[in-house]
């Protein structure tokens, strides 16, 4: 049974003009993602990784072009409908785990629910149900400056997947945190992977792209590679259940 296109971007352009310049962030991208791919998006700074990152992610529209995600036209959006179609399909990971610092992991966790208008009772059983998923079922009454830098990303991990979205939008998500810690962050991103989860990874490290499937590289507004990962890292390690 073939999978289906999560992401079909095409021919998409984001011009922006500064003073008597036009800056070209993206110039005619084409790529389609499909359900279960695990993608690295990669370039160096002003490559437009970050602008195409804000499309995918709906916090920006395109000069031109088309972006369909999980069959939603969402390059024609108003602010609102993009706000809705954000908090339904995609789960973001920061790099700075974006967190409310006076509140629980399971508050922080429940916020996503709250925007969708889930219920109290079940906001909560959800939000246990994925902090326990990312090992942390028994953090849910702690606040983030009670955990270390990888809990509170694991949180942050948590919150993205909250909702069930259609993918999981990771931005340099190991980028403030020690190589080990990045390492056991990277062994959760492989089990979420490996448990049918989309994953977009947005980073500038050639280590952390290459536990991917596949490698977009872009540069100066225009897709310059898109490979398939060989030996992807952590492909053929047995994870701990």
């Amino acid at each position: 049974m073939s999978k289906k296109a999560v992401i079909e971007i095409t021919d998409l352009t984001r011009f922006y003009q500064m003073g008597e310049t036009e800056v070209r962030a993206l110039n005619g991208v084409t790529f389609n993602a499909l359900e279960n791919e695990y993608v690295a998006i990669m370039g160096p700074s002003g490559s437009g990784k970050s602008t195409l990152m804000n499309m995918i992610g709906c916090l920006d529209t395109p000069t031109s072009g088309e972006y369909i995600l999980n069959n939603n036209r969402v390059s024609e959006m108003d602010d609102a409908e993009l706000a809705e179609v954000r908090n339904r399909e995609i789960g973001f990971v920061f790099q700075t785990f974006n967190l409310l610092p006076r509140t629980t992991c399971l508050a922080n966790v429940e916020l996503p629910l709250i925007y969708a208008g889930v219920k109290s009772a079940e906001r909560k059983e959800r939000a246990i149900e994925v902090l326990t998923k990312v090992g942390l079922g028994d953090r849910v009454d702690h606040k983030p400056n009670e955990l270390s830098g990888g809990q509170r990303q694991r949180v942050a991990i948590a919150r993205a997947l909250v909702n069930n979205p259609s993918i999981l939008l990771a931005d340099e998500p190991t980028g403030n945190l020690d190589s080990k810690t990045g390492d056991e962050i990277m062994l959760l991103f492989e089990e979420l992977y490996r448990q049918g989860n989309t994953i977009m990874l947005v980073t500038h490290e050639n280590d952390i792209a290459e536990h991917a499937r596949r490698i977009v590289r872009l540069r100066d507004g225009v897709i310059e590679s898109d490979e398939k990962v060989e030996h992807p890292k952590l492909a053929d390690q047995e994870i701990p259940v």
